[in-house]
């Protein structure tokens, strides 16, 4: 039975620490460098790769495909959710600002979005259809996505059927793997969520 595995990887710490950077576009530092190879040191099963644009994704994935000899396409829909007003900014730079601001959020993240926030009903809906395109398109095949904590959240609501706003309710470590599956069957599953290595 033709079986199509996709491997959802987070990216590793990017320069400037933790904070809602949506699509500023900050590279990996040092350390998020070691924990994505840290990452990938086990089983490496993929025929191919797929990246964000972003280049805390990018540039790793590109780093990736050539040492194993893939090819690497570059998916825009696979982008972090856009977080408007908060972009750039840390969690403790917002409760300075308004101290129940996150609160707020994560209980009503529809009604309670940052100002200029992509819309969480939409970024499900972008991810879900790259992520059912990719498997039409790879069916059989084992694919490696290196993207974002809110793609995965998106990618794994999609796969359980979850209401959009509750993909805030899922934590993602940096560098970790979440494994979705489909086959002829069965749509796709959640395999396993937030391991590392493989």
């Amino acid at each position: 039975m033709t079986r199509t595995v996709v491997d959802l990887l987070r990216h590793g710490e990017p320069v400037g620490g933790r904070r809602y950077r949506g699509w500023i576009d900050d590279p990996l530092s040092e350390h998020g460098w070691a924990q994505m190879w840290h990452a990938v040191s086990g089983d490496t099963p993929w025929d191919s790769v797929v990246t964000s644009p972003l280049a805390r994704c990018r540039a790793f994935a590109e780093a990736l495909a050539e040492k194993l000899g893939l090819g690497i396409d570059v998916e825009p829909r696979f982008a972090e959710i856009r977080f408007g007003r908060w972009e750039g900014r840390s969690r403790d730079e917002l409760r300075a600002v308004d101290p129940d601001a996150l609160r707020r959020f994560y209980h009503d993240p529809l009604g309670e979005r940052p100002e200029g926030a992509e819309p969480a009903a939409d970024f499900v809906g972008r991810v879900s259809a790259a992520l059912e395109e990719l498997v039409g398109a790879r069916a059989g095949r084992h694919v490696l996505v290196v993207t974002h904590a809110g793609v995965i959240r998106a990618a794994v609501s999609h796969a359980l059927a979850a209401p959009p706003e509750r993909i805030f309710r899922m934590h993602v470590d940096t560098a970790s793997f979440t494994r979705l599956q489909a086959t002829a069957e069965r749509p796709l599953s959640l395999i396993f969520h937030g391991r590392t290595p493989l």
